[in-house]
């Protein structure tokens, strides 16, 4: 098997549908399973699939009821996974009472475990193609996984399915919003530069977000971060977007400043009501991302 094989087998892994809803069991496993190979370990028992993809969709995936033995089991289907026993029944307690365990087939695991750069640009790939880059790092590091992480790499393995992005979107979604955060007003630029404020995806690009000032907010990287992440998200209320703080975020340092003191408050307006965010785009937010229920309305 060849290099350019092994990154069509990625790129092709079967992913489960239902219109835009997102399904990222497969490849976070796949993540988890690179950072074994880096610790040249080819093995992941079930019981630790079970354990840290299970946090793993808890903290990445989206926020409804997940499992983590469909990809465990259905992996072996995309012909670059194997098990320990041959067809296992669908029942988690066989796999656990029989520490049945999951790896890539031998061929697979020999080529990443002695080409380090093909493991980091099925990595980086992965993560491109099913996140947000906001939350890279954040998911490298709760896998294991380190990589000296490099932005230029190619988004998608597939040159055919590489999906284009508008180079000026950044550069719109600011003036929109004057270069400013639509939370928090956050604008501190070096020299003539706008520094640490993004152009973020309300319907992230990699589940058909397009590229329109409509689908974009200006966020200070904070705020970016936090938003697809789900720690908040926007909610429609007479003409204004309101943003929503999720019960599940806390903290003692920097939670009220910069999450609590905003919740229930309208984000700051366009400076044009054609580019007001479409409820379409936050109402996927609002059911792929944001980790519902919200805090409740301040009286």
């Amino acid at each position: 098997m060849t290099k350019e094989q092994v990154k069509q087998l990625f790129s092709s892994i079967t992913i489960w549908r239902r219109g835009d809803e997102r399904a990222p069991h497969k490849p976070l496993l796949l993540l988890l399973a690179l950072a074994k190979v880096q610790h040249q370990t080819q093995w992941i028992s079930y019981q630790e699939v079970k354990d840290r993809l299970g946090q793993l969709l808890l903290e990445f995936g989206p926020p409804r009821p997940t499992s983590a033995i469909d990809p465990f089991l259905r992996l072996p289907n995309d012909n670059l996974w194997k098990l320990s026993v041959d067809s296992p029944p669908f029942r988690e307690s066989f796999l656990l009472q029989n520490e049945v365990a999951g790896g890539f087939t031998d061929e697979i695991y020999s080529l990443l475990a002695g080409d380090p750069s093909l493991l980091k640009e099925l990595a980086e790939a992965l993560l491109y193609q099913h996140f947000p880059e906001s939350v890279h790092e954040d998911i490298l590091n709760a896998v294991g996984l380190k990589l000296e992480f490099s932005p230029e790499t190619p988004r998608d393995l597939s040159q055919a399915s590489r999906a284009s992005r508008d180079p000026n979107f950044r550069q719109r979604v600011l003036v929109a919003y004057e270069y400013s955060c639509a939370i928090c007003g956050f604008n501190v630029k070096l020299g003539t530069v706008p520094v640490a404020l993004d152009a973020a995806h309300i319907k992230w690009h990699q589940f058909g977000g397009p590229d329109v000032e409509s689908n974009g907010l200006a966020l200070c990287s904070l705020h970016h971060k936090l938003f697809d992440r789900g720690a908040f998200a926007l909610s429609y209320s007479d003409g204004d977007y309101i943003m929503k703080v999720a019960q599940q975020a806390y903290g003692t340092s920097g939670f009220d400043e910069w999450l609590l003191r905003f919740h229930d408050q309208a984000i700051r307006r366009p400076q044009s009501p054609a580019y007001n965010p479409d409820s379409s785009f936050t109402q996927w937010h609002w059911r792929e991302v944001f980790r519902e229920p919200s805090r409740y309305t301040s009286a």
